[in-house]
């Protein structure tokens, strides 16, 4: 668990993002994610860098050209309402928030959402 310069309890969360999303973001200041698509009932964040980075790379690149890297704070409090989930390889582990929550997360959140990592497919 972190701790913000408030001195509040925060958890550190990661989210993978293509360029529709990263401007979603810049269009919200990056202090809120934005809504999910009818067809997207599950907001994903992960436990950590190295997934997200693979998310990103992997998976972003393959469908947009470019990944990014998202990292913010959420209030622990919050946050431990959801179980961590494991969906692959030891380091492979994500929350599971549904979409209709995702406007309390958005409320929980602690500082700005950053970009910390970005990708670019072959030019």
């Amino acid at each position: 668990m972190n701790t913000s310069s408030n001195q509040e309890d925060t958890v550190t969360l990661y989210r993978p993002v293509g360029p529709e999303e990263l401007a979603k973001l810049r269009d919200n200041a990056f202090k809120r994610w934005p809504p999910r698509l009818p067809e997207q009932p599950i907001f994903y964040p992960v436990t950590n860098e190295q997934y997200a980075a693979e998310i990103a790379e992997r998976w972003n690149i393959k469908d947009s050209g470019y990944g990014a890297v998202t990292r913010f704070q959420v209030r622990a409090a919050f946050m431990a309402r959801y179980l961590i989930q494991k969906v692959g390889g030891a380091h492979h582990t994500e929350w599971w928030v549904p979409a209709e929550e995702l406007e309390a997360l958005n409320d929980e959140i602690v500082g700005t959402i950053e970009v910390i990592r970005e990708f670019h497919g072959p030019a």
